[in-house]
């Protein structure tokens, strides 16, 4: 067993444009001070982190392990959420998500997909020069407007929307693999891999990649009604990164888990900043150290209620509170029997050994 590293802060919710929240060091300091002791950072914003600069420069890369450094932070991963949803989007999304990517590659799909796959490898160059093991991301989405068919299920169309899904992931991972960085996917509605199942039929589709794993946040599986403690009985092998982030879902008699097209404070299930939601992070906590998870806990805030900073004040103390440092020998082994061979035999009733 190892002790999860932590508290640590997802950045994307934060970034604004006054100080401290405009800067990767104002941020860190803020950060610092409520408690973290890591930030994963989002790479879609150069005035905050130049991701072409990084998979390029390990002069810039110093500089920015510098700039924490001095903050007593670190860097848990980078994240390529918003371009990895770009290495596969169904055509009904195009304008919705062309707003992710840059003017030149607008309204042009081939020219956005390519930019996207781009984005991702210069990650993983990235992650390399700046010693990271993990990397953060979505897996965009070919079949999730056929998530719930009607007209009813077409097997064809599934196997032809994940065959498509690996052709575009697979050089990624192995550019990932090259770099010695595992990817992990983000387990989301909205995105192709959004449950144990859809990661499992990906999974297969790239050879079981060595650097396929997930991103593990709770609050997705909860609000599928998905038993999200048994998720990591099956999956801890895979589960590379922890988003710590709430949730809660009250059955209603007018809406469902789909939502009712409503805003999140109206959907019977919502997001929660931490502690005020219905998820079980002792258990959480519990079964990840259990398993040897040595990664980082995250924080992600959303919450329809509470405010950020608010949200991210108690969340570095409620993480830290739920960090687990194991112990080092047994409760019991003050009690412990003999290690002779021959007294344990004769404890069993058997003879000497012939």
């Amino acid at each position: 067993m190892k002790t999860i590293q932590g508290p640590g802060l997802f950045l994307a919710q934060f970034i604004g444009a006054q100080a401290p929240f405009d800067s990767l060091d104002g941020l860190a300091g803020w950060a610092a001070g409520l408690g973290f002791k890591s930030l994963q950072i989002p790479t879609g914003q150069p005035q905050i982190f130049n991701l072409e600069l990084a998979a390029h420069s390990q002069e810039y890369c110093d500089e920015v392990l510098g700039c924490l450094a001095r903050h007593g932070l670190a860097i848990s991963e980078l994240s390529t959420h918003l371009q990895g949803q770009l290495v596969a989007v169904h055509p009904a999304y195009d304008l919705a998500f062309d707003g992710f990517a840059p003017p030149q590659v607008r309204g042009k799909p081939q020219a956005r997909q390519a930019w996207a796959t781009e984005q991702l490898l210069m990650a993983a160059q990235a992650s390399q020069r700046l010693g990271l093991t993990a990397h953060a991301t979505f897996s965009g989405a070919l079949a999730w407007p056929y998530f719930y068919p009607w007209p009813p299920h077409n097997a064809l169309l599934l196997d032809e929307a994940f065959s498509q899904l690996a052709q575009r992931w697979r050089p990624i991972l192995d550019a990932f693999d090259d770099a010695g960085v595992d990817l992990c996917y983000e387990l989301h509605p909205g995105e192709d891999l959004h449950d144990g199942v859809t990661f499992e039929r990906f999974l297969r589709q790239v050879g079981n990649h060595p650097r396929c794993h997930i991103l593990y946040d709770p609050s997705h599986l909860h609000l599928q009604q998905m038993d999200y403690l048994g998720f990591i009985d099956v999956y801890h092998a895979r589960i590379r990164a922890f988003h710590v982030k709430d949730a809660e879902y009250r059955p209603s008699a007018r809406s469902g888990v789909y939502g009712g097209y409503q805003p999140w404070l109206e959907r019977p299930g919502r997001f929660r900043s931490l502690g005020d939601g219905q998820i079980d992070f002792p258990a959480i906590f519990s079964k990840l150290t259990q398993y040897g998870y040595a990664g980082w806990a995250t924080l992600e805030w959303e919450c329809c209620l509470k405010s950020p900073e608010a949200g991210a004040r108690e969340g570095a103390a409620f993480i830290a509170r739920h960090i687990i440092p194991i112990a080092d020998r047994a409760f019991d082994d003050f009690a412990a029997g003999s290690g002779d061979r021959q007294q344990v035999r004769k404890m069993l009733g058997i003879g000497e050994k012939s």
